[in-house]
Order: C-alpha cells, then sequence, then structure tokens
C-alpha cells in the first residue's frame, strides 16, 4: 500500500488522542485514581508537587513514547520509505485542516514544538516549506554520516500482528526526532496542567478531609459545604467554603515559591469582607495557601492586618495547621486535630480512599 493512500490518522494507535487529552476528568483515568490519591497525600504531607508529579509525567511520557514507535512500524509496514515521506506528510498536515492529534505529531516529526512553531517560523506556510525542506535535507546527510561512521544498519522490528518492519538509520534517526521533541512539548506544558489540576485536588481533598462536603453552586445548604472555582464580586475564588450560616471563607491555592512575595502579598486582600450568597449575608474570611514563603518577606504580618490567613504548603502539617485555624476562627473540629504526626499519612489515605477526584475537576479543561 502506498503510504500516499492512507491518513496519518490511520498510522494512530486508539490511545493517542487520550494521551494527549486536557480535559481533567480525562487525565484522572489517564493517570489512574491511585497515583491521584498518593500525590494528593504527599503534597499535603509538605512534599513539592514537582517531585510528586514526576513519576505522572515520566508514565504519560512512556506511554506517548510507545504509541508514537507504533506510528513508525506501521508507516514502515505500509511504505518502505515512511520516515523519507514524513517532511511532506507533516507539511501538508499541518498547512490545512487535521485533527489536533496529527498535528501535534507532526509538529514533533520535524523537531518542532508548538512554541516553536509560533516563534521560529512565526506561523508562516512559506517559512514552514522552507524549514521542512531544509529539515528533510539535514536529516538525509545526517544519515548518510552515521551510516558511515558507524555502518549500515538493517533492524527487523516484528509488531504483535506479524508484519515485519526494517528500520535504517534515516528512519531511527527520524524517530529519535520525533521523540525528542515530543518529550521537551510534553514537559513544557505539565508544568501549567499540573498547577491548574493539582489546585482544584488538593484543596477539594483537603477540605473533604477537614470534614466538610462539596456542593455546587449556587449551595442548597448554608454551612459545612464549599465548591471551587467560582466568582462572587470583583474575584474569582479558588474554592468557597460555608462554615456556618454567615461564615464564609474564600480560598487561593498557588504553588508559588518564595520567589513571588508581591504577587502573593496582594493575593491577602483580594477578597471582599462581605458575601451575599442565595440573599444571605456572609462575613468572609481570606485564606492564602502557597508553597512556601520567603524569609523576612513579612507576608504573614501583612496578610494579619488584612485579616487574612496564610498557610505554607510546604510545612509537614499544614492540614492540621489549617484545622486549627477553622478551629480558633470557627470554632469547627476536625478529625485531623487528634491525629498524631507520625500517623497523617496513613490518615490523609483512609480519608479520601472514596473520594471521587473526577467531581473536583469535572470539566477543567488545561493546556
Amino acid at each position: 500500500m502506498e503510504i500516499n493512500t492512507i491518513n496519518l490518522t490511520d498510522l494512530l494507535p486508539k490511545n493517542f488522542n487520550d494521551l494527549l487529552e486536557s480535559k481533567g476528568a480525562t487525565f484522572i483515568r489517564r493517570a489512574g485514581e491511585e497515583n491521584v490519591r498518593q500525590v494528593v497525600v504527599d503534597v499535603l504531607c509538605g512534599n513539592n508537587l514537582r517531585a510528586s508529579t514526576e513519576h505522572l509525567t515520566r508514565l504519560r511520557l512512556g506511554k506517548l513514547n510507545a504509541a508514537t514507535f507504533m506510528v513508525y512500524l506501521r508507516g514502515l509496514q505500509a511504505a518502505k520509505d515512511f520516515s523519507r515521506q514524513i517532511p511532506r506528510i507533516a507539511f501538508d498536515n499541518l498547512t490545512r485542516r487535521a485533527s489536533k492529534s496529527e498535528k501535534e505529531l507532526c509538529k514533533w516529526m520535524l523537531g518542532l514544538t508548538g512554541k516553536g512553531v509560533q516563534n521560529v517560523l512565526r506561523d508562516d506556510d512559506l517559512q514552514l516549506k522552507k524549514y521542512t525542506e531544509s529539515f528533510a535535507a539535514n536529516l538525509k546527510r545526517l544519515a548518510a554520516e552515521t551510516e558511515k561512521d558507524l555502518g549500515a544498519l538493517q533492524c527487523r522490528v516484528k509488531s504483535a500482528s506479524g508484519k515485519e518492519s526494517i528500520v535504517d538509520w534515516h528512519d531511527m534517526l527520524s524517530l529519535f526526532c520525533t521523540i525528542g521533541s515530543q518529550t521537551l512539548a510534553i514537559r513544557g506544558s505539565e508544568k501549567s496542567t499540573y498547577g491548574k489540576l493539582f489546585e482544584r485536588l488538593v484543596l477539594g481533598s483537603v477540605l473533604v478531609v477537614l470534614g466538610f462536603r462539596q456542593t455546587s453552586y449556587p449551595p442548597t445548604k448554608t454551612s459545612k459545604v464549599f465548591w471551587l472555582s467560582s466568582k462572587i464580586g470583583e474575584r474569582e475564588a479558588d474554592a468557597t467554603l460555608l462554615v456556618a450560616p454567615g461564615q464564609a471563607i474564600r480560598f487561593d491555592l498557588g504553588f508559588i515559591g518564595r520567589g513571588n512575595p508581591e504577587i502573593t502579598k496582594d493575593k491577602v486582600s483580594r477578597f471582599e469582607r462581605d458575601l451575599e450568597i442565595n440573599k444571605q449575608q456572609f462575613h468572609s474570611a481570606t485564606c492564602i495557601i502557597v508553597d512556601r514563603v520567603g524569609e523576612g518577606s513579612g507576608l504573614e504580618e501583612h496578610a494579619k492586618r488584612a485579616g487574612a490567613r496564610v498557610i505554607q504548603m510546604s510545612m509537614s502539617y499544614w492540614p492540621v495547621e489549617l484545622a486549627q485555624w477553622l478551629s480558633d476562627k470557627f470554632h469547627h473540629k476536625s478529625d485531623v486535630l487528634n491525629c498524631p504526626p507520625t500517623d497523617l499519612s496513613a490518615f490523609l489515605k483512609k480519608k479520601l480512599s472514596t473520594v471521587s477526584f473526577e467531581n473536583f475537576v469535572q470539566g477543567l479543561t488545561v493546556q
């Protein structure tokens, strides 16, 4: 079969779209609830989010790498010169209507990422054409030099269907280039992706652990309920908690390090003191949850003057600190206050064992 008669989509494994999907619920299903639960517990115990999500990034990358390898094998089964035709196939897909999966894969096959297309080629089709021709010529030259230096390569790979693909240096170097660009693109997007996702996952989880129930907005109850991401008044809060009739807390959570003190200071006074919810008046307190606060920043004093509370996630028992504040200020008692520090991780896992994390990220789309 000639490669011209088939679409690149025909070569993509069925799970390829899911691996690129950016909806929150899809992420939960892809990563697995148990993996997500462990990351949430790690963060609730003071661990750094980036360190805790590294294995999720590797999991996604590994699956994407394997799926991309299958694209090459299927392509080589359809046409022996598949990798030689990739520049033309990629250019055609990038300059016409094609699926997101095709466009993303085609960028990587040309050694590009989304930012590369915008910044290097300036979204110009003429520049893309010149780049594609240069890329093809350079890859052909590199394959010839590699064969001269290391000797010819004729690698036979048999897939589960029993079909064989013959891989030479040109195929292999093209695949390496695609995998490399893919890795850069995915790692570049994971920081913001995980930040948006785990803001909801961590906030929802800690509030459930402290004895509150998630509800939709507008709420039908006026105590011990919360909802995520809503705009009441001038600013959007990451979560709004109704502790008791007339008493509310608005939360702003961000995985912001000590290098951003001014941004964090702005957050402590961003919410109104009084809210109207379902035609009922609530006095609102502000709680800012950040990764950590730098020494000498004066942030906690600034927050105190503004009537807000700052909680640092780098502290090993920050959910206990939050629970203590709720007890002191609102007389809300949480079981976690009776938990020995050494038992906190097990306590959190038990509390979250029946939680559906998809409920926290329902409808969320991240890029």
